[in-house]
């Protein structure tokens, strides 16, 4: 499993744009990462990284909101995404 540290770099370099809460804290400081799911950042085609209303999607672009290449990345390094709001994801490890 990726540590957070490495997850919030990997974060920062591959989508500079995404705003990430550093004062928002789920399971304390040291666990899950809480970023925007609404600041519109967007993967290198042109799809946003989030979409809340496409959660029943068929998964051709998004599993559970997300959009499948990132949803696939953070299973392989051992975290996994989870919605706190509409306009809020959560990265927690798993």
């Amino acid at each position: 499993m990726r540590t957070r540290a490495k997850m919030l770099s990997i974060l920062g370099s591959t989508y500079p744009s995404l705003t990430i809460h550093e004062d928002m804290w789920v399971d304390g400081p040291e666990m899950a990462i809480v970023m925007s799911a609404e600041d519109g950042t967007t993967d290198r085609n042109g799809i946003p990284l989030f979409d809340y209303w496409e959660l029943a999607s068929s998964e051709e672009v998004y599993t559970f909101g997300v959009v499948n290449h990132l949803n696939r990345w953070a299973e392989r390094a051992g975290w996994y995404f989870e919605w706190i709001n509409p306009a809020t994801m959560c990265l927690r490890p798993a």
